[in-house]
């Protein structure tokens, strides 16, 4: 256990101090990471003073304050590791923003109760509470921009459900709107036609499991990847079924695609309202969803933000860029609009 002085000290006459002991070389290089790569993150991260000598880390700063703020960001970086989680320089961002707040990426980010995949950890608090969802829902809706791991991490509770044997059988699928699912054009076999849009499923499957294992389910049916299309007339039951990139689903193959639902199954419907690859004229399943069914009870709904991006920082740094010129587009459409209306009905008519 991690002893530590009871907050931070002030030596006569020094600045003040926190030390933390660690348990051993094999926690210290965890936390503070390859080449010490994790330790120039936090330095970078706060204005204290953060030294590292063995298994002691030791804080100084100007205040008080800036002191317990860069500790709370170490110790919280060390619980991540202690829990299984894995401390990248977005984790520790994300730690050191929490920190600031006087909250714990390591406490918000446990999930108890699930053992996922791989030891799988939710990175963000938004990632926890979807989890959660997933876990207490019949029908979850993932919402939200690209990189916050929507897709990935129901795919993890689909394996999960099947471990455990909650179900019998995990079923992925994706429209193939690019193709306006009419996929006769491409060359090759129907497989090789529809596996370029499928291959995300595929590519997260292989993360969750053995390859031997993986084929194994392909060829018995246990797992199913296919195109949105082949939902039509089926009913799914035991199953664990995930819908991805929903927003480019019409309201009719929504409704479709939810009516197949059958007994003691899962359905977790994911998508980014952003990215809307349908005619300007064809409005998007997911949007026509979210308007009839957010009211009944069993369908749960997750919006994620870009805080819960967890790819490059830069990300997140171009999802909110894009967010602001399209309300910067949004309020100039907005106002021409509101100068046609102002228009008197017969200025310019020259009858």
């Amino acid at each position: 256990m991690t002893e530590r002085t009871p907050g931070p000290s002030t030596p006569e006459g020094g600045a003040p101090t926190a030390t933390l002991h660690l348990d051993n070389q094999r926690e210290a290089y965890a936390l503070l990471g390859a080449g010490d790569a994790n330790l120039r993150r936090m330095r970078e991260l706060t204005p204290a003073k953060i030294i590292a000598r063995g298994e002691t880390v030791t804080i100084t700063g100007d205040t008080p304050e800036v002191v317990q703020s860069a500790e709370r960001m170490v110790r919280d970086a060390l619980d991540l590791v202690r829990s299984g989680g894995e401390l990248t320089p977005e984790s520790l961002l994300r730690s050191a923003r929490l920190s600031d707040e006087g909250r714990s990426l390591a406490q918000e980010t446990q999930v108890s109760g699930l053992s996922l995949p791989r030891g799988l950890k939710a990175k963000t608090p938004g990632q926890k509470v979807y989890l959660e969802k997933i876990d207490a829902s019949d029908i979850t809706f993932g919402v939200g921009p690209a990189g916050t791991g929507k897709t990935y991490l129901a795919v993890a509770m689909a394996v999960q459900a099947l471990k455990a044997k909650k179900v019998k059988r995990i079923i992925l699928t994706r429209p193939a709107v690019e193709a306006g699912e009419r996929l006769g054009f491409l060359p090759g076999d129907l497989q090789a036609k529809i596996d370029p849009y499928l291959r995300p499923l595929y590519d997260a499957l292989y993360d969750m499991l053995d390859q031997e294992k993986f084929e194994s389910y392909l060829t018995s049916g246990v797992i199913e990847v296919a195109p949105l299309a082949f939902m039509r007339g089926r009913t799914l039951n035991d199953a664990f079924v995930i819908l991805d990139e929903a927003q480019n689903t019409t309201g009719e193959q929504m409704k479709m695609f939810l009516t197949r639902m059958g007994f003691s199954s899962k359905v977790v419907v994911t998508g980014d309202v952003t990215q809307i690859d349908l005619p300007r004229h064809v409005t998007s399943g997911l949007a026509v969803a979210k308007r009839v069914l957010s009211r009944i009870e069993g369908i749960t709904w997750h919006e994620f933000t870009d805080v819960d991006v967890v790819r490059h920082p830069l990300v997140g740094q171009i999802i909110r860029a894009y967010e602001k010129a399209e309300d910067a587009e949004e309020d100039k459409r907005a106002a021409r609009r509101g100068e046609f209306a102002s228009i008197p009905e017969n200025e310019g008519d020259p009858r």
